[in-house]
């Protein structure tokens, strides 16, 4: 059986740095605590845990000295507020990419109003949104269309969470120029899930069968799944070695893999030995 790892597999440039980032703080011996997950992968938050780094769901009066660690999702601008006058010292890993889209939409807020395509109670969105003066409208999907609010809009201007696929995006615009008559996207995906998605369109076609790597909680990853699934029915979303089935290898002559963007290396090397073994 020949297995076939996506070029693109595992750490974005943004994770990677936001991981760096916390060890760098874990290892100076500083008070320091993380604000929800650092990514969204199981591993990684075990792995700063156990390295020191305390993570809190939310903010409190800090201890004396004592660091906060935003994660590479960001966060809205009261929070950062709330962490500063709780006596936090704060360490932003947020991702600079997500950083870009909160600069465009604070520009484009003035002259119009502001949709953020993307999943509304991921941190990533939440974040965007409160960057922002005036209440923002998220739409995730077609079916879930705020049709009242939307036809008391006049202008708009249409940012997208950094982890969305074009298809979801394209569909959505395609139902928001009926109803708005001026309207304007700026695509904000940011390019390395752009290359993991072009990249996940093939691997299907050139596989027998194909594992995502990921946590549940993964956005990404839960996108790189739905793309693969569609194209081949073949596809399994694991985590780790542990949830692989030797049942789904019957008569399987090529796997390909693709982890998501906070999935390390080394976990798809252990999924990779496990197959060889």
């Amino acid at each position: 059986m020949k297995i076939n790892i996506a070029k693109s597999s595992g750490f974005c440039f943004g994770v990677r740095r936001a991981i760096n980032t916390s060890l760098k703080l874990a290892h100076s011996k500083k008070k320091a605590c993380i604000l929800g997950d650092i990514v969204h992968n199981n591993f990684v938050v075990r792995e700063l845990n156990q390295a020191g780094l305390r993570k809190i769901k939310r903010i409190k009066p800090a201890p004396s000295n004592s660091a906060l660690i935003i994660s590479a999702h960001g966060a809205p601008i009261l929070t950062f507020l709330r962490a500063k006058s709780a006596g936090y010292k704060i360490v932003d890993a947020t991702c600079p990419k997500v950083k870009d889209i909160y600069k465009i939409a604070r520009r484009l807020e003035k002259n119009s109003k502001i949709i953020i395509i993307g999943d509304l109670n991921h941190q990533e969105v939440k974040g965007i949104a409160g960057q922002l003066k005036k209440r923002a409208i998220v739409i995730e999907s077609t079916k879930h269309l705020p049709l009242a609010q939307l036809k008391r809009i006049k202008k708009a201007s249409v940012v997208t969470q950094s982890t969305q696929t074009l298809e979801n995006i394209k569909a959505i615009m395609a139902e928001l120029e009926k109803i708005i008559p001026d309207i304007t996207l700026y695509n904000t995906v940011c390019r390395t899930t752009l290359i993991k998605q072009e990249e996940i369109k093939c691997l299907p076609k050139a596989n027998d069968l194909v594992l995502i790597v990921g946590s549940p909680t993964s956005a990404n990853t839960k996108r790189l799944y739905e793309i693969s699934k569609a194209i081949n029915k073949k596809t399994h979303w694991i985590e780790t070695k542990k949830d692989l089935r030797p049942k789904w290898f019957k008569r399987i002559k090529t796997v390909g893999i693709m982890a998501g963007a906070s999935t390390p290396d080394v976990i798809v090397q252990e999924i990779t030995d496990a197959l060889k073994n």
